[in-house]
């Protein structure tokens, strides 16, 4: 017996950590069960709390606001309610108050609702300032597509934002788009967005930015383009400050008021007057946009050959451009509207001012509304468009809906000889209208055309692509370098300028004349009138900007490098008189350009002749 007994509490022994360990096994299942139970109980939670935290905080509201008008009647009719009338008479006003917000919600949403079915894909309208359209829409098969919505819009605000209010918007926008992708270009005088995201995200910008600082953007129109390709997106947000919207070089006071901007008409209107007698359309884009794509209506058609929109107000200010407008009506239009406002309002502004333009009897001046981008939208098959329109989203360049279907479905085989191809291949001459790659012209630096095939011998060395390959525009004009370009373009800014100064048209832009009289009384007893000028904008400074800034200039000499010739954003100038000497140096660190200009007394030394005859201005 005692043999067995010990047999048994040896094996009881030796079985006792393993009954310890399924012990152990077990509690922590059970932990785990616990736990996934309390994380499931705490979602379940969650999911009832966002349902109703909106009518739970807005019963809470309406019960603080009930007690304390119970309060205020009982106070002035020197009645104590008791407790219970009280809750009765707070639930009722509480009752009363969710109808009337769910009546409101009701308005709202009938007035938002959207006239189609969830599964349509044809465009509709949320409302008359929302612009929705799909990139599914004419789509007979399944294309690569994602919840990707492409958002086009833009707002002038007039008067513009002051220092204080423009600096609010910048903190404040980026926060307002979290969550978006694209560019933000914003300036004193307004706003200009190309932005992506999902549908939800980019409904919600809109919705926020409608009641966003003071109201400025409640009537702003917004272009949606939904069901996009996942590599259409754009990764980040950039937040840009700019001087201009668009850069037409009319910044600050040289900007005419954009009150001043054409009629604006729908896309139908249009449509109508791209087909009226009498009748210019100038296309406000770039030349090479033009170039792809443009209207091909029975009205003139005018493209300006602009390399960028600064060249607009000198190819406006050319006889053969006002030739062309004498006695018509004049139609603008550009991609999404926006580089048509100022442009617009530039010639009603001259119309208004300017004698030359006076007397060509413009018999009005219209613009499309919302662009290529909206006529797209009303005529999917292109109406009078003709090619493909450029964008400068991840789109790059695309056709009229339904014919873009085409292009790009799989099922369909298009032939390269019937599409409607614009433009060519500026190295072999092929029918070409993609711009991919990298290259631009090396004479002007705008987007290079160049076709798949000689873009791949290139690569591989086959066929080098040298400077001799050009863009269109610098093989009519015979530009053939940068520099050239440049002496050309400072050229006509000269001249455009000179021309507005004897029409008494141009403003000086960086100070008002009430505040020149105060600056005559600058000291200057040795009565010098040389100064030195430094810390100009290197890009953009010129005669005409310095004499329109300082007044009594007579000679400027530039200081440039010795070795490159590249400009130091340094001069000397002579001043006609010691008064006008005094002025300018009393100007010190006034913005010019955007770059506070430095000025000092600098009397000529004897050693060298000054001032130098070949200085003298023009």
């Amino acid at each position: 017996m005692a043999s067995s007994c010990a047999v048994v509490n040896a094996t009881e022994e030796s079985a006792s950590p393993n009954k310890l360990l399924e012990k152990k096994g077990k509690g922590k299942k059970e932990k785990k069960k616990k736990k996934e139970k309390k994380k499931k109980k705490e979602k379940e939670k969650e999911k009832k709390r966002k349902h109703v935290i909106s009518d739970s905080t807005e019963k809470e509201r309406v019960r603080k606001r009930s007690k304390k008008k119970s309060k205020s009647l009982s106070q002035e009719n020197g009645k104590i309610e008791c407790g219970n009338d009280r809750d009765k008479s707070s639930e009722q006003q509480e009752e009363r108050g969710l109808n009337q917000k769910k009546a409101a919600k009701k308005q709202y949403d009938d007035k938002m609702r959207v006239g189609k079915q969830p599964n349509s894909r044809h465009t509709y309208y949320s409302d008359d300032k929302m612009i929705e359209s799909s990139n599914l829409e004419f789509c007979s098969s399944e294309i690569d597509h994602s919840d990707t919505t492409l958002l086009l819009f833009y707002q002038y605000v007039e008067p513009p934002w002051d220092e204080k209010s423009y600096k609010l918007v910048l903190q404040q926008i980026e926060g307002l788009g979290s969550g978006l992708g694209g560019r933000m270009r914003v300036a004193r005088e307004g706003l200009n967005c190309t932005l992506t995201g999902t549908h939800k995200d980019i409904s919600d910008f809109c919705k926020n930015l409608r009641h966003f600082h003071n109201g400025e953007f409640l009537e702003t129109e917004f272009k949606l383009t939904r069901d996009l390709p996942m590599n259409q997106r754009f990764p980040i947000l950039k937040v840009m400050p700019v001087n201009e919207l668009v850069h037409y070089g009319l910044e600050n006071e040289k900007a005419p008021p954009i009150h001043y901007s054409g009629v604006h008409l729908d896309p139908k209107d249009y449509h109508k007057k791209l087909a009226e007698d009498n009748t210019v359309v100038i296309d406000v884009r770039n030349h090479y946009e033009a170039l792809i794509g443009h209207f091909d209506a029975p009205a003139e058609m005018l493209d300006p050959k602009m390399r960028k929109s600064t060249e607009f107000p000198i190819w406006l200010d050319k006889d053969t451009t006002k030739e062309k407008l004498r006695g018509k009506q004049v139609l603008m239009y550009c991609t999404g509207g926006i580089r048509c406002e100022r442009a617009s309002a530039l010639l009603k502004y001259k119309m208004d001012k300017d004698p030359d333009i006076k007397d060509l009897d413009i018999k009005g001046v219209y613009q499309l509304q919302g662009g290529i981008d909206k006529y797209f939208k009303v005529f999917p098959d292109g109406g009078f468009w003709s090619g493909k329109n450029y964008t400068f989203d991840k789109r790059f360049a695309h056709a009229p809906p339904k014919i873009d279907v085409q292009l790009h479905s799989q099922d369909i085989v298009v032939d390269e000889e019937k599409a409607d191809i614009k433009a060519k291949c500026e190295a072999c001459g092929r029918r070409w209208d993609k711009f991919r790659g990298k290259r631009r012209c090396p004479s002007c630096g705008v987007p290079s055309l160049i076709c798949k095939d000689c873009m791949e011998k290139h690569k591989s060395g086959e066929c080098k692509l040298g400077k001799a390959i050009r863009c269109d525009l610098c093989v009519e004009q015979n530009i053939t370098s940068k520099a050239q370009l440049r002496e050309r373009e400072r050229n006509d800014k000269i001249g455009y300028a000179q021309s507005l100064v004897k029409k008494g048209l141009l403003k000086l832009n960086n100070f008002d004349r009430s505040s020149a009289k105060t600056l005559e009384d600058t000291p200057n007893p040795e009565g010098i009138t040389r100064l030195f000028l430094k810390n100009m904008c290197r890009k953009n400074m010129d005669e005409a900007v310095l004499r329109q800034t300082f007044a009594g200039i007579t000679h400027i000499v530039w200081r440039s490098d010795r070795k490159s010739g590249q400009f130091l954003g340094q001069a000397w100038v002579e001043m006609s008189k010691p008064q006008d000497a005094a002025r300018a140096v009393g100007m010190n660190g006034r913005l010019v350009l955007g770059r506070p200009l430095y000025i000092s007394y600098q009397p000529a030394d004897g050693k060298d002749l000054w001032p130098p005859p070949n200085s003298r201005v023009s």
